[in-house]
């Protein structure tokens, strides 16, 4: 059995290379710590990349976007152990993650947060590397290696 949900990432970039972030609804933690960028689970039988357009959908209101690159390699991530008892009912551990950079082809007004079953209560466009001081620790190792790798291999094909 695995034990990691399978998940997609989305870098959303826009037109000034930043990226989008969005704080968590349900996060407990200092709200330093609460942002991420817009994930969720792979529907059984679902294409990643098609996923991937409906998180950012479902979680932003849009996906109005295209696809830069794919990041090849999945990336896994182990939830802190109180996380593990209340997240998907202690099923998984973690996630396994794969990660689109996205370019972002709307206006910021497209992006609407209040959708029919919210993850944030907030969003914001970062510098890549700000990523790094607002992510939930767990996910830090991730984020360096997106913005070590996934972004500078987006801009190229920007």
């Amino acid at each position: 059995m695995n034990n990691y949900r399978p998940c997609v990432g989305i870098m959303l970039i826009n037109s000034q290379h930043k990226v989008l972030i969005g704080k968590r609804l349900d996060s407990k933690v200092n709200e330093t710590f609460a942002w991420q960028m817009p994930q969720g689970g792979i529907d059984e039988g679902e294409d990643s990349e098609i996923a991937a357009f409906r998180e950012l959908n479902e979680e932003i209101g849009t996906n109005n976007a295209s696809i830069i690159c794919e990041y090849k390699k999945w990336l896994k991530y182990d939830l802190p152990g109180e996380l593990r008892k209340t997240l998907w009912q202690g099923k998984y551990i973690g996630q396994s993650q794969k990660w689109f950079a996205m370019k972002f082809l709307g206006e910021d007004s497209e992006i609407n947060i209040n959708t029919q079953n919210p993850e944030f209560i907030a969003w914001k466009w970062v510098k890549p590397e700000d990523l790094l001081s607002v992510v939930v620790p767990f996910k830090l190792e991730i984020y360096n290696e997106l913005v070590q790798k996934l972004f500078p291999e987006a801009l190229k094909n920007f």
